[in-house]
């Protein structure tokens, strides 16, 4: 369970990253949209989970990308952020599956086979 404090910092960080990611990191990502789906906080701060969710592009690739451009994505967050901070965490990016899953459950539902119930049982029934 997330304290109120991991709470409000993980918002924070994930406006902020979502700014970033749609005005200053159009070179790097392209005419992809990436969405900061989530971020956890650690208990101490330091470190945050980053999951993001992309369309429009090659999700292995891009993530590549922005992973290998961790150091300037914390640097561009830390100038956002630095001053209502203490530290500026460790940034962790992680893709979010969430939609991909959402997807495959659909797959399955639609694929079972539910007999309908006739009315004529219900009224049998009261």
């Amino acid at each position: 369970m997330e304290s109120k404090r991991q709470q409000k910092y993980a918002k924070l960080i994930q406006k902020e990253l979502g700014d970033i990611f749609q005005r200053e990191s159009r070179h790097l990502i392209g005419k992809a949209m990436v969405t900061v789906t989530r971020v956890q906080m650690s208990p101490d701060l330091s470190v945050a989970k980053v999951y993001l969710s992309f369309l429009m592009a090659n999700n292995q690739e891009l993530f590549e990308k922005i992973n290998h451009a961790k150091k300037a994505i914390r640097g561009k967050l830390g100038g956002r952020i630095g001053k209502t901070v203490r530290i500026i965490p460790e940034i962790a990016f992680f893709p979010d599956e969430s939609a991909a899953y959402a997807q495959h459950m659909d797959a399955v539902i639609s694929k079972l086979d539910i007999p309908e119930e006739d009315d004529d049982e219900e009224d049998k029934d009261n």
